[in-house]
């Protein structure tokens, strides 16, 4: 479970980028935050990654303070989220197969885990045929889709996608919101920020709408309105 209790931040040039929100999200649960530019989306992610300390407030993850964490505590604590980009953020001189395996090495995950694990994740977001490609070499589409096996190889228990489909055409997107859908569906809880009104109106999930820091509508099984 995840809980903002009362998170306010204020940056130094007197910028509110949240104010007093409070919400809670549970475990397996497919939420959409929505919002403008400037809404405070990306100041929440941060907040629930501990890459922004609350002026005040606190957030919790499995009843845990994220933000009382010490250094090495929020390396661990990180290993249980992972997170997709809108820009894919892929490394240019590996394959596919050696991108999603990075991440494990990082992780410190042995040989064998890796051998067995890396296959089930490409076949996962079907790109098995194209395991020995290099980034150049890929669509967007299948880019993303390398940055999704990428995020769930460490079986996370959040995955966090931000933008995710910003510089698809509708074709790859659906098939990437359908992916996030089967990762759901799997166990894993999914946090999405999107401006894509057909996404969101698509999903039929929650949907948590954000408006100059606040939350102004949470939904359970909301529609894009703002």
């Amino acid at each position: 479970m995840i809980v903002f209790d009362k998170i306010t931040k204020v940056y130094p040039d007197g910028e509110v980028a949240l104010n007093e929100v409070t919400v809670t999200i549970e475990p397996k649960e497919f939420v959409s935050i929505v919002g403008h530019s400037g809404a405070g989306k990306t100041t929440f992610l941060k907040m629930l990654l501990a890459e922004e300390k609350p002026t005040s407030g606190d957030v919790f993850f499995e009843s845990i303070s994220v933000h009382k964490l010490k250094k090495h505590e929020i390396h661990h604590f990180r290993r249980k989220v992972g997170t997709v980009f809108q820009d894919f953020r892929l490394l240019p001189n590996k394959t596919v197969y050696e991108n999603v395996a990075f991440a494990m090495e990082v992780a410190g995950r042995h040989d064998d885990e890796i051998a067995l694990d890396v296959p089930h994740v490409l076949e996962l977001v079907n790109l098995s045929k194209k395991a020995l490609s290099f980034p150049r070499e890929l669509s967007g589409g299948e880019k993303q889709r390398v940055a999704i096996a990428r995020a769930i190889v460490n079986q996370p228990d959040i995955i966090i996608a931000d933008e995710p489909t910003g510089n698809l055409d509708p074709i790859n997107t659906h098939e990437i919101i359908q992916i996030l859908k089967k990762i759901n569906d799997l166990g894993t809880t999914v946090i999405l920020t999107t401006h894509n009104k057909g996404v969101i109106d698509s999903l039929g999930k929650r949907v948590i709408s954000m408006d100059s820091g606040k939350i102004v509508r949470d939904d359970p099984t909301g529609r894009y309105v703002l």
